[in-house]
């Protein structure tokens, strides 16, 4: 398929300078309206375009959706800063859903969430910040974080320990390790992750979860695919990681700037937003166990019995949901049906 793109910048709403990818076919215009695709913590909307045949995005567009990729405050094209959840969802995905309304000329639109932007997404619609949005497939997390043992390990001591050293981590750092504490950290990482001979999937498990991988099963992954991924994750900052600690501990999201517009409990109070849900997660994601999207879609379903959505994929795990060698199979067909719902 052939494809254009462009990119569409927008202001966030504290003045923060982000965009948007506008990706079309060359040939044909959407037949339906618009999708936004939101990625996760420390990577970038480029996350969604792995170097497979079929991704999420040719899958969308195929399906006659106007897509478009959101690069949001956590996104490694831009400088690092000490972002929350709350920021990004009073701040990025309001203003990003605004800016596709005046750019398409919809209404309304649907959404495929990710990991953290799945829950600053999902803060922003549990606030009734988003109320363009009628449709989302949320994967990995969104309510309710529920860690494995050593990532709640890591959380609590861990963390606050990294924190006092920097202010980021960054698994880029197994390729370009400049600072000392990259350099012992990488060291780190290359003595306690022994499961591939590529140092920036071994810090990824190291910095976000707690299997071996944590973020895929690398019988998911192309060749080509586990090569790109040295390119794809940046820096996160610490004071997420600190947030995360909170909501684990909470057993569900929480805000921590204290912004009036947006709840300091999100399951205190019922839900401002009458979207429909389709939970996604892998049988064996190391990241966020799949309690994370059950007891989530368990809240949404007792609010609302039979309108939302739960699926639970056998052989996946975090990210290869998205860029599986097989998840033009397996996945995507799926995702598309439910946002076709």
């Amino acid at each position: 398929m052939s494809l254009k793109e462009r990119m569409v910048p927008f202001t966030a709403g504290d003045g923060m300078a982000l965009n948007l990818i506008n990706v079309r076919s060359a040939t044909q215009p959407p037949k339906q309206g618009p999708i936004i695709l939101v990625h996760g913590a420390g990577v970038r909307a480029n996350i969604f375009r792995a170097p497979e045949k079929e991704t999420i995005v040719n899958a969308l567009i195929e399906a006659g959706y106007d897509v478009w990729l959101e690069n949001w405050r956590a996104s490694i094209d831009f400088p690092a800063n000490t972002w929350t959840l709350d920021q990004a969802a009073l701040y990025d995905h309001p203003y990003a859903v605004r800016k596709i309304c005046e750019e398409t000329g919809y209404k309304t639109m649907k959404a495929i969430i990710h990991c953290q932007g799945s829950t600053s997404f999902m803060m922003s619609t549990m606030a009734g910040l988003l109320p363009q949005v009628t449709t989302i497939v949320a994967n990995a997390v969104t309510l309710h974080p529920v860690v494995p043992a050593w990532s709640a390990f890591k959380l609590n001591f861990v963390v606050p320990l990294v924190n006092m050293l920097t202010p980021y981590v960054n698994p880029h750092w197994g390729v370009e390790a400049s600072t000392w504490i990259a350099k012992i950290m990488t060291a780190l990482v290359k003595l306690t992750h022994h499961e591939c001979n590529n140092i920036v999937c071994k810090w990824v498990s190291f910095t976000y979860g707690s299997g071996f991988p944590a973020l895929w099963r690398h019988e998911n992954l192309s060749e080509n695919t586990h090569e790109w991924l040295k390119e794809e994750f940046g820096n996160v900052p610490l004071r997420f990681f600190q947030q995360m600690a909170r909501c684990v501990h909470k057993g569900n999201l929480v805000s921590v700037e204290g912004f009036p517009e947006l709840p300091s409990d999100y399951v205190a109070t019922p839900p401002k937003t009458e979207a429909r849900f389709s939970f996604f997660c892998g049988e064996k994601n190391r990241c966020f166990l799949p309690e994370s999207q059950e007891k989530s879609w368990a809240y949404f379903n007792k609010l609302q019995p039979n309108f939302h959505t739960f699926h639970r994929l056998p052989e996946y795990s975090h990210l290869d949901i998205f860029m599986g060698k097989n998840a033009a199979r397996d996945v995507f067909p799926i995702m598309i049906e439910e946002l076709s719902k």
